[in-house]
């Protein structure tokens, strides 16, 4: 059991936490979610030790371990894969080390025979003679085949190295799991083979995602940071989300008798624990749904972006053709032989192993790149608006206001229109006047979105959307997609995003491409489907 005991933390004036007090159980997962600079990864932080509150303590069950999931991608560069991931369980590493040392001495004495019978037991009692079968088969599980255990972990490219990383973090077993975004950069395929190990591991799992299917999928209680404190609730974040909206609702309704809106919550408590029980992870997470006291249900202090497209008018027939497109990368393929039509009512999510052939392939689409060969028609009637993965060129070197970069593209310039715009993207009062060059991340794609609603567009094409943005954001613009009356062509790591607006899947290999009407769900099952994905991409 990691209990934490009246943390409080400030920077100066401000308050992160205040008189926190919580209990994280084993055999559970909570997901610690709240508004950008809550404080999530600094409460992780906390329970860590890496950072001390100003009142309070952390305590950890004696005997227990506890592992971190690095986010310094850096600090192994130097070692081999393979002890990379040993070096996970710092005790069992460490003996390894001093065994070695021991037996390397060329003046062996008794004392060091006794001591090394002593190490040579513990390392009995922690498996370590099956310690490096284990990590090397947790490394394959991860997508890091054999070849690469022996290499310094500096000749890995970057998504190698946080499976390295998220390897060295599950190894051996920890008692305490730390976890700040750990599907960040990592395919659907890992964040799957993830979400099903963490469905199953049996000790306490503490993670930080914006990522709401894999919450959804490993995550047993909710931990809401709000108001400097953080709460507890039961269920993962989709029970968390529509239970707090349900209760805002009847908040709202004066009206509703009490006897109503409890019966009102029951159902809905019944309904969702019926559809976790059938669900590709159902766990013991029905039965702490059928236990729930309603009053732990409470409203959301949440501010959503009102985030809505509307198409100017309807698109035609021709919407878009690609014909025999090919893109060579330092005389390899990012891909070829891409061939597709899109028609009216398509959503199509566009899927594959290399980030960089979807980030390049959408950059053909709207010109910033050229093809090696083939073509790309769009039909006369398609106006479309993208968001791509990279927008620092609209913001760099731009001396403008969030008001005047907006009206920018605009046709109409009254200031009260345009300030109605950013205010749906939360920007109001003040923020109107912060200059456009200095935003964060995540306000730049809200600005973006703004961008993308003026100018009513009846195709949508969108690059990693989900970057940089809260959990608030992306809901809202999850559910303005599925609501959106035009065309959509994305791409996104995030499985909710996928699974709920796509129709239609295009998966880009460098030998062809794989095009499917499907949700998500059932490409990612159909067996047919998978052997010809192995084939395309030559494993």
């Amino acid at each position: 059991m990691l209990t934490v005991s009246n943390i409080s933390l400030r920077y100066g004036k401000r308050v992160l936490f205040d008189d926190v007090n919580l209990k994280f159980t084993s055999g559970n997962c909570y997901g610690i979610i709240g508004a950008n600079g809550a404080g999530k990864s600094t409460f992780l932080k906390i329970l860590s030790g890496e950072i001390e509150p100003n009142t309070g303590s952390v305590n950890m069950e004696p005997g227990k371990r506890m592992a971190v999931l690095k986010q310094n991608h850096f600090e192994f560069d130097e070692i081999p894969v393979l002890q990379t991931v040993l070096r996970g369980h710092h005790q069992l590493w460490h003996i390894m080390e001093e065994k070695d040392a021991l037996y390397a001495k060329a003046d062996f004495s008794d004392e060091d025979g006794i001591r090394a019978s002593e190490l040579e037991g513990m390392f009995a009692e922690m498996d370590g003679w099956n310690a490096e079968s284990d990590a090397a088969t947790l490394l394959s599980n991860l997508g890091i085949p054999e070849k690469y255990h022996e290499l310094p972990l500096k000749e890995l490219n970057g998504n190698q190295k946080v499976r390295v990383l998220l390897a060295q973090c599950l190894f051996g077993n920890p008692d305490v799991l730390l976890m700040d975004e750990p599907t960040n950069d990592l395919d659907v395929e890992t964040i799957r083979w993830l979400e099903d190990f963490l469905a199953n591991f049996e000790n306490t799992v503490l993670v930080v995602s914006h990522d709401r299917h894999f919450l959804d999928n490993v995550c047993t209680h909710v931990c809401d940071i709000d108001y400097s404190r953080i709460k507890i609730f039961t269920g993962n974040y989709t029970f968390w989300y529509q239970s707090s909206q349900l209760a805002l609702r009847q908040r709202s309704d004066q009206n509703k008798k009490a006897e109503e809106k409890k019966k009102e919550l029951l159902e809905f408590i019944a309904r969702f624990s019926a559809n976790v029980a059938k669900s590709r992870q159902a766990t013991a997470r029905k039965k702490m749904l059928d236990k729930l006291d309603i009053e732990e249900i409470q409203p959301s202090t949440r501010r959503y972006p009102g985030i809505v497209f509307k198409p100017e008018r309807d698109a035609g027939d021709q919407v878009l053709n690609v014909e025999g497109l090919s893109y060579m990368a330092g005389g390899s393929p990012l891909f070829s032989g891409v061939d597709f039509k899109v028609s009216k009512g398509d959503k199509i999510a566009f899927l594959s192993r290399n980030t960089l052939a979807l980030n390049t392939l959408f950059k053909v689409f709207w010109n910033d790149a050229q093809a090696s060969s083939g073509s790309v028609h769009w039909g006369i009637t398609i106006k479309y608006s993208n968001l791509p993965n990279d927008n620092s060129s609209f913001f760099e070197d731009v001396n403008l206001n969030l008001v005047d970069w907006l009206r920018q593209f605009s046709a109409e310039k009254d200031e009260t229109f345009i300030r109605g715009f950013l205010g749906r993207m939360l920007f109001s009062g003040e923020e109107t006047q912060k200059m456009a060059k200095v935003l964060s991340g995540g306000e730049k794609v809200r600005c973006m979105l703004s961008k993308m609603m003026l100018e009513n567009p009846n195709l949508l094409i969108m690059d990693e959307p989900t970057n940089h943005l809260d959990l608030e954001s992306i809901q809202a613009l999850n559910n303005a997609m599925v609501e959106y009356k035009g065309i959509v062509l994305f791409h996104s790591h995030d499985q909710e995003f996928i699974n709920t607006i796509a129709n239609r899947i295009i998966e880009i290999t460098p030998h062809g491409i794989i095009d499917r009407h499907m949700s998500y769900e059932e490409y990612a099952e159909d067996k047919a489907i998978q052997e010809r994905r192995e084939q395309l991409y030559g494993d």
